[in-house]
């Protein structure tokens, strides 16, 4: 169940750090989070799909892997990414 691309290209324009990114931590974070939300709902309703819980898991081991990266190499981007998409409580 992949994005739609208005979706995919809306985190894209908003996180991106200049104008031709597709591929910058924050670009890739933004995505993760946004199949991790339809993967949940989608969820709710189909409680026994354990294949896409799989995959649901394996983004977010990519999520953290990518949040880990840009922490230890940019701690003020990763602050604000993470307030900008409500990652922390």
């Amino acid at each position: 169940m992949p994005l739609a691309a208005e979706v995919k290209a809306q985190a894209i324009n908003t996180y991106r750090v200049h104008k031709t990114d597709t591929g910058s931590p924050e670009v890739q974070v933004a995505i993760l989070t946004r199949e991790i939300a339809h993967l949940t709902e989608h969820f709710k309703t189909h409680k026994k799909d354990h294949h896409s819980r799989r995959g649901l898991l394996n983004m977010v081991a990519q999520r953290r892997k990518l949040l880990d990266y840009l922490k230890s190499r940019s701690p003020e981007r990763y602050k604000a990414l993470i307030v900008s998409l409500g990652l922390r409580h």
